[in-house]
């Protein structure tokens, strides 16, 4: 089971919507390409049946997603309470060091952000999860397990 937001539902549902559209496009790029003749030598062919697996295997994983989820009611969450979407400052016990993370469903990917994303079944967004401010949590990382003290919830 996987925690995510309705936007993260929205985006993800609007991502399979586009790839089953995809499937006609990439079928008439097959239908060209073998009508060119020889398969064995035909890398536009090659290439369109690789473009149809990749986006098959990619739609079966959101059909999977989408089942699987469930979109987390963030109204009657405390103001206190670390819960998805919420954007915390850690502090690092360790070193000291604060830097700010936001709980997500589904990463975007961007590294232009003033936060770090840590998706909701990451080991770290399990150990935020329904924390409050003033807690320590400890963490097993890639690179060991670190100790963080939860600052402030930003929002």
């Amino acid at each position: 089971m996987e925690y995510i937001t309705a936007d993260d539902k929205s985006k993800l549902e609007e991502e399979l919507s586009d790839r089953v559209k995809r499937r006609k496009e990439i079928s008439d790029r097959i239908g060209r390409a073998r009508e060119l003749g020889d398969l064995k030598e035909n890398g536009e062919y090659h290439a369109a049946r690789e473009d149809q697996g990749m986006n098959e295997a990619r739609i079966k994983l959101l059909e999977e997603r989408l089942a699987s989820a469930v979109v987390a009611d963030t109204d009657d969450v405390p103001a206190d309470m670390v819960f998805l979407g919420a954007t915390v400052k850690l502090r690092d016990i360790a070193t000291d060091d604060e830097d700010l993370y936001k709980l997500v469903g589904e990463a975007s990917g961007r590294y232009d952000l003033d936060y770090v994303e840590v998706t909701s079944n990451s080991n770290l967004g399990q150990a935020l999860m329904k924390t409050h401010v003033g807690e320590q949590i400890r963490v097993d990382l890639p690179r060991g397990a670190k100790t963080f003290e939860i600052v402030e919830i930003v929002s």
